[in-house]
Order: C-alpha cells, then structure tokens, then sequence
C-alpha cells in the first residue's frame, strides 16, 4: 500500500512543537516570540497569506504585529521599517509579504533584514549558511524545510545510500532543497528543463522531489518502484467536469497513476503546501531562542 502524507497532520504536529517551545521559552526566561509582517499594498491574496499566517502567530502565542503599508509607499520608507524592526529586540521573526507592487525592488529590502531574524529564509547570508552545511545558526526557507520534514519522517536523519533527484534549480525551493538532502548525507542531483533524457534521471531516484510548475509532467514511468515522491507544485487546470470556467488544483506529478508505483506520495492540495506557514513559526521560534541564548527545538 502506498502512503498518502497528510500535510495537514504534519503541520499541526509541528505547530504542537512550536507552542510547547515558544511557552518554555516564555517560563524560563520571561521572552515572549515576535513576530512582524510587513504587507504593502492591497493585492488580496497577499492579503488573504498575510491573515492566514498572523492568525497562527498568535495561536502559536507569539506577540504578531502586522504593518499594513499603502501601495505608493517609496522605498525608503519602506526600508526604514525595516531598520526599525532589526532594532526592536521583542521582534525575532520580519517576514516581508512578497511580491512588493511596482516601482518597489524587493531584493534590497529582503537583504536588509537581519540574517537571523529572516525567518522566511532568503537572505544571501542564510543561503551560504545552508550551501556549507551550517544549520546551527542559519534559517532555512520553510517551504524546503517543510518538504525536508516529510523526507526524515519517512527516512530518518541519516540518507546515506540513498539517491535523491530535484527538480526545479529556484533559489527559493529548488537549491535549499538539494543543500538540505545533501547535508543528510543523500546522493543529490539537481535536474531542470534543459536537463537530458530527465525521465531516466529521475528514475534513479529513492527521493523525488518535484518543483518545476508543470502541470502532472512526472508520469508513472518516470518514478523508480518504492521510491519517496514529494510534490512541491501547485498549478491550476481547467476542470469542465466542475461546470464552465471551473478550475482544480494539481501538482506536478500525475498522482493518480504515481501513485501505483511509489511507496510514499505527497497530495495537492494537502500536502507540502500546509507546511509552509508551520516552518514560518518553527523558523520564529527556532530564532527568539538564539536571541535568548537558548536550545532551539528540533523539527
């Protein structure tokens, strides 16, 4: 039988984790975990994330503070913020909801925020922490994370032997994802668009993970008998059995027929995409700990 990961539960095991740590943190040393979202504009699925995730900040009990900005909002305003939101030492996570309206350029502003309360982990300086194997003091961007989860649930700690294939080269997903497998001690190839013969790569795979935004491209045969299969993407298709203009959500892998072939398969909807928002608050709490000195929790 194949094993059909339930995000959901996952998720909600993980934010257990984090309200146990964030109350101890607050018992032993009187901190109480921060968080700052900064939002500019009024884009409503921005607005629907941003809701979503301070929503779980408080019932993780983390002090959320939400600046809402309007969208002529100039970039120095935007980055004095910022500055002053390093500064404030009760806030220990600052989350800029992506992407800024235009003329605003976001790089800056992500860089700007302290490496260590960059809790959606984009800054350069975390990359590099992630590409030498410094998990100690770096943050590392939750959707990988979240993804990572599934794997050492099903895996364990330790991959060695153990042949993973990524899919997908994206700082944000694709890059984290491979450093991560590679520092559990896996065999890791990175594959793309442009990669040759990708099907038979991908068949060598014990860990296949999916990022490339296609609509069910990974087929059956493409996915070694017994392997792990974690689907990271999220891609709308007509759905004319709903009715006209209907639409559905489905991943890149074709999940029915993958299905038959893998031991252990992520859905979507329900799958990596929960994740997300719980490694945010495993990130936030991992980071007011450090600030405090103390042992963060393990996820």
């Amino acid at each position: 039988m194949t094993t059909v990961i339930d995000g959901k539960n996952v998720a909600a095991s993980v934010i257990q984790t984090v309200k146990s740590a964030t109350a101890a943190l607050e018992r032993s040393s009187g901190v109480t975990t921060g968080l700052a979202v900064v939002i500019v504009g009024d884009d409503p699925a921005s607005h629907a994330y941003v809701g979503s995730k301070g929503r779980m900040a408080k019932e993780c009990g983390f002090k959320s503070v939400q600046h809402t900005l309007p969208a002529e909002t100039r970039q120095e305003d935007l980055a004095a913020l910022v500055a002053t939101l390093n500064a404030d030492p009760s806030i220990h996570g600052i989350l800029v909801q992506l992407p800024l309206p235009k003329p605003l350029d976001s790089e800056p502003i992500i860089q700007s925020i302290l490496p260590e309360k960059d809790v959606d982990g984009l800054s350069v300086i975390n990359a590099g922490k992630l590409a030498t194997g410094d998990l100690k003091t770096g943050l590392v961007s939750c959707t990988p994370a979240g993804a990572m989860v599934f794997v050492r649930r099903t895996h364990g700690e330790d991959l060695s032997g153990l042949n993973a294939v990524v899919i997908g080269r994206s700082n944000l997903f694709g890059k984290p994802m491979a450093q991560l497998l590679l520092n559990a001690n896996a065999t890791v190839t990175i594959a793309h668009s442009r990669t040759k013969n990708l099907a038979e790569v991908c068949r060598n795979a014990d860990i296949l993970v999916a990022a490339v935004g296609r609509p069910e491209m990974v087929r059956a045969d493409w996915v070694k008998p017994g392997a792990t299969v974690i689907d990271v993407g999220i891609n709308r298709v007509p759905a004319p059995d709903k009715g006209e203009g209907k639409t559905r959500l489905v991943g890149d892998v074709a999940f029915q027929e993958v299905a038959e072939v893998a031991s252990t398969i992520t859905p979507v909807p329900g799958g990596v995409g929960p994740m997300t928002i719980a490694m945010l608050m495993a990130n936030t709490v991992i980071a007011a700990h450090r600030a405090a000195g103390q042992t963060p929790p393990q996820f």
